[in-house]
Formats: C-alpha cells, sequence, structure tokens
C-alpha cells in the first residue's frame, strides 16, 4: 500500500552519527577502554547507521579510540557495502573462522568494552580470546548517549507519535459491537502502512472488556460486546524511532466506575507531568502518580486496585528504553529525555484504564509529544449528523490544570 505522503520529517545524518562517535569515544577515553565492540543492535544503528538483524554470525563494529572496523561475515561484506552507514574499515571472518580472533587481532592492548545486547556466545568466545579479566560492560557507554534525544531524534518521535494518534482514532471510529480485535489489529496496520511507517505496527494491544485488566492483553481473539471497555496500546517507527501510545474508552456512556478511574487515571497523568523537569528523580515521578491512586483510595504500593508496574519508559529506537520511570530510580531527569506516563489502573477481573503519552524533558519543565485523551466516552455522529449523547465526562486541554487534588499539587 501507498503511503500517504512522504515523510515530512528528515532522517538522521551522517553528520549526526559522526558527533555521536565523538562523544563515544570521549566517553571510552573517561571509562579508560581501549575498544568498543557492537554487535547486531539498535546500539550498532545509533552509533553507525548500520541495520543487521542479529543471528548466529557476528557482524557488528569494533569501535577504537582512532578506527572504526565493521566486522562482517566474510559472504556477507558485498551486502553491508550496499546498506547505509557510516564510513570505515572492514574486516571480514570465514566460515570455519572464529569472529572472537579476528576482534582480538584488531584490538591490540587495553580493556574491550562490549554492547550490553551482544548475544553470550560472543562473549564466551571473546573471554576465551581475551580472558574475561579484559571485557567490561559497555552498555553505559551508549546508554548515556542515548537518553537525551537530539532535536531531530525528538522530531522524528513526535512525528511517529502524531501519525499513531491518528491511527488511534481511526480505531476508535471502526469499533461497533461484534468486532473482532484481529480486525482492528489488521485496520491499525493497514493506517500506519499508509501514513508511511517503517513496516507498518510494531505492536498492536487490542483489547475488550475484562482483558483491558490484563496490562499486555489476553490470547485468543475477542470479540466486543456492547458496553465493554476498550483498550488500545500500539506503536510503528520512522528511520527507526518508535511511538508508542494507549488509549482506552468506551462506545456507549460508561459506567459510574469506569468513569471514576479513568477520570483518576487522568489526574495521575498530570501529576506525573507537573512534576517532570530537569533534575528531578525519576522515581520521584512514579511516586507523584502514586499519591494520587492512594489519594483515592487506590494501591498503594502495587497493590490492586491500583498501579501493578512501573509509570513509564524511555522511547527512541526501542520502544522500551531508559529512562524507566519506576520506583528506586535516582536517575535525575536532563532536558532531551523521552518517556512515557501510563499509570495504568487495574481492576481485577473487572477491567483496567490504561492511558498513554510521552513527554520531553526541557530546559524548564516538560511537554507532552501528543495531547492526552479528553474524554473516556466521546459521542459519535449519527446517520443524521447528530451526536448520539453526552460524554459523561470531558476533562480540560492536559496543558490546563484539571479540577481536583492534582490541580493544587501543581
Amino acid at each position: 500500500m501507498e503511503s500517504l505522503a512522504p515523510q515530512p520529517v528528515p532522517t538522521i545524518t551522517d553528520d549526526e552519527r559522526r558527533a555521536r562517535l565523538v562523544r563515544l569515544r570521549a566517553a571510552m577515553d573517561a571509562g579508560g577502554v581501549a575498544g568498543l565492540l557492537l554487535g547486531s543492535t539498535v546500539n550498532l544503528r545509533y552509533v553507525t547507521g548500520l541495520v543487521w538483524h542479529p543471528s548466529e554470525r557476528l557482524c557488528g563494529a569494533l569501535v577504537t579510540r582512532d578506527r572504526l572496523i565493521y566486522v562482517v561475515p566474510g559472504f556477507e561484506a558485498s551486502r553491508v557495502a550496499t546498506l547505509p552507514h557510516l564510513e570505515g574499515e572492514v574486516a571480514v571472518w570465514e566460515e570455519e573462522e572464529d569472529p572472537a580472533d579476528l576482534v582480538a587481532r584488531l584490538m591490540g592492548p587495553g580493556p574491550l568494552a562490549l554492547d550490553e545486547k551482544l548475544p553470550l556466545f560472543a562473549y564466551h568466545g571473546l573471554a576465551r580470546v581475551l580472558g574475561a579479566e579484559r571485557l567490561r560492560d559497555g552498555g553505559p557507554l551508549v546508554a548515556m548517549l542515548r537518553l537525551r534525544k537530539s532535536a531531530a531524534e525528538i522530531a522524528l518521535i513526535r512525528h511517529a507519535m502524531a501519525v499513531t494518534l491518528q491511527v488511534q482514532d481511526a480505531a476508535r471510529a471502526a469499533m461497533r459491537p461484534g468486532i473482532r480485535a484481529s480486525e482492528v489489529i489488521a485496520l491499525i496496520d493497514a493506517e500506519h502502512r499508509r501514513f508511511g511507517a517503517d513496516d507498518g505496527s510494531t505492536f498492536a494491544i487490542v483489547s475488550f472488556g475484562t482483558a483491558t485488566a490484563l496490562p499486555h492483553g489476553a490470547d485468543g481473539d475477542q470479540v466486543l460486546g456492547p458496553g465493554d471497555p476498550i483498550l488500545v496500546d500500539t506503536g510503528c517507527r520512522f528511520d527507526g524511532y518508535h511511538s508508542d501510545l494507549t488509549r482506552t474508552y468506551t462506545l456507549e456512556v460508561p459506567s459510574a466506575e469506569i468513569g471514576r478511574i479513568w477520570a483518576i487515571e487522568r489526574e495521575a497523568q498530570d501529576a506525573v507531568k507537573a512534576a517532570a523537569r530537569p533534575g528531578v528523580s525519576c522515581a520521584a515521578l512514579d511516586e507523584a502518580a502514586r499519591d494520587v491512586l492512594a489519594f483515592h483510595g487506590l494501591g498503594p504500593d502495587y497493590r490492586l486496585p491500583g498501579l501493578p508496574h512501573r509509570t513509564g519508559h524511555g522511547l527512541g529506537l526501542e520502544c522500551h528504553e531508559a529512562p524507566y520511570i519506576v520506583r528506586g530510580n535516582g536517575l535525575p531527569l536532563a532536558p532531551g529525555m523521552c518517556f512515557s506516563v501510563e499509570p495504568m489502573i487495574v481492576v481485577p477481573q473487572r477491567f483496567g484504564i490504561r492511558l498513554e503519552d510521552h513527554i520531553v524533558i526541557t530546559e524548564t519543565g516538560a511537554q507532552w509529544l501528543t495531547q492526552p485523551a479528553s474524554a473516556a466516552f466521546e459521542p459519535r455522529p449519527t446517520a443524521d449528523g447528530r451526536l448520539a449523547s453526552r460524554p459523561l465526562l470531558t476533562l480540560m486541554s492536559a496543558e490546563t490544570p484539571a479540577s481536583g487534588r492534582g490541580c493544587r499539587r501543581r
């Protein structure tokens, strides 16, 4: 299917990747490591632009203080040459050879840091050749760079989120009693493709009724019943950068209990956003959400009815990445960090409400990347063009303090 329009947001340039490489080498010097081995992971894409699917054969890149060397299976070298990537040397290994031996020859003396996402078999091979004492955890070297997004990265994430918000609207418009979850999932994928997303949907969870109480959905192909709450969680990618957006709603005026829990969920979202600013810890945002729930008699901690998991997760080249908005995470927020705000409320065996939007930390606070939902129920036009009924509850704009305790806490 043809995309709706050309992607309006520029992709990541080689100039930006070269700047990442400079910062990475500075971090390596500060950490006292002579090299960093990247596997077929998102870290390889982040640093070099090369996208390669992992397998039992090592294909990656060795970064030293003055060299960028691609370590490639011999028969794949011609294919790697056709793919976008930063300019660098290419070192090949043949089928009967151990790539760990090649890496050892290229490294020279000094500690070698390893991509945290390298498979265990690669670690064992390198430990045998180099000795485990020379190997270091290279995860923090790249993670600290990826934590704070550049303007180009934020633009891609913002665009992906805007597309998924429109796809959510299309899914909501298609909902009707009797529709199957599989039909909605197919529609979501087709709409993401129509908007030009990389490979359609990266995932889609569509839950009806009591299945909405299961954070990651239920098995089987559910059928929407009259009055069922609906939870849709989905995302896509543009130039590798993810969106991830959840909406929970009803097609009819919801019960008083669903309406009450939905409003508490939105209040908790607003509390997190209000607390988010540079220097505040990730743990403090998780606490802000749980404080709202506890005030309304939910929880506390991970007890149900309440919030059974962390309040949010970072977003970028991975759908779930640092920073994690979770109890015990003392990492201070900094400008450029992007993460979800999704303090889901689960009422076991009855229903769950999850509203998920993302924020980006600025120099003075935080900005929503999408406008949060405003109502659990929104009337849809009837055949004569009139609204079927009025919503049970509607919140004010997400940029305007909501009524109740969340407003006072601002």
